[in-house]
């Protein structure tokens, strides 16, 4: 099913996960859109307008109608297209969904960002605690070929990113987060995430460019995250 409404606009930068993963549900709906890519290092007044309390990326724009932060917008898109749900119908199913993409975000994301742009103890930290994350998802996924079992959907998606820039991240800070032989249930999940017709077919920033983009921020933020990755009991996220 394929929906023509060209309303629907996105704002995003080439190599961020969190505009991948709308780009992601939005083909999976079959939701045709404009994208409108953002320089967020030298931000525009669109963006500004758009999303004036973070100026980042991704904007989903329906209807005239802004809307920042990707958990939001995919929660959005499913809501407002209701064909393919990318969230289940049971109650129960879904805040368990919200609750594994929340625990990807906050314990493994973040970790494998502050184990990119830092060295020494405090990658080995963050190393640690992202294989620690990793365990706990491999044990959610064993026996499944998707989170939700044998369809694609909204952890999937959010967590996605480990399909393909995970292997960058490690590359270009010399660090060790995924070893198949010791997650067996992630690796065929990769391989079926990545083998989804839509997702074979979306657009994926190419290894090389990421690696040399990866290289520039790790020199750039390399050293500046405190002790414990913490300031003020706020832990340092991923910032584009």
């Amino acid at each position: 099913m394929e929906n023509k409404d060209s309303t629907v606009k996105l704002v995003g930068f080439w190599v961020s996960p969190f505009v991948q993963r709308v780009r992601w549900a939005l083909k999976l709906k079959g939701i045709e859109y404009e994208y409108i890519e953002e320089d967020i290092f030298n931000r525009s007044h669109l963006l500004s307008e758009l999303n004036p309390v973070y100026e980042k990326v991704p904007v989903l724009v329906h209807n005239g109608k802004p809307l920042p932060e990707s958990f939001i917008i995919l929660e959005y898109i499913d809501e407002t297209w209701k064909h393919d749900p990318l969230l289940p119908q049971d109650p129960h199913e879904r805040a368990t969904d919200r609750f594994w993409a929340k625990f990807a975000e906050e314990k493994l994301l973040d970790a494998a960002w502050i184990g990119l742009c830092s060295e020494d103890d405090e990658q080995e930290g963050a190393v640690k605690s992202s294989i620690e994350a990793l365990e706990k998802i491999e044990e959610k996924l064993k026996g499944k070929n998707f989170f939700g079992g044998d369809r694609i959907g909204y952890v999937d998606i959010i967590i996605g990113w480990i399909s393909y820039m995970l292997p960058v991240w490690e590359e270009v800070a010399s660090m060790k987060i995924y070893d198949p032989m010791k997650f067996p249930a992630i690796t065929s999940w990769i391989s079926n995430f990545r083998e989804h017709p839509v997702i074979k077919e979306e657009y994926l920033p190419s290894k090389d460019e990421m690696i040399v983009y990866f290289q520039w921020r790790r020199k750039v933020l390399k050293g500046t995250f405190p002790p414990m990755w913490k300031t003020k009991g706020k832990t340092a996220t991923f910032q584009d």
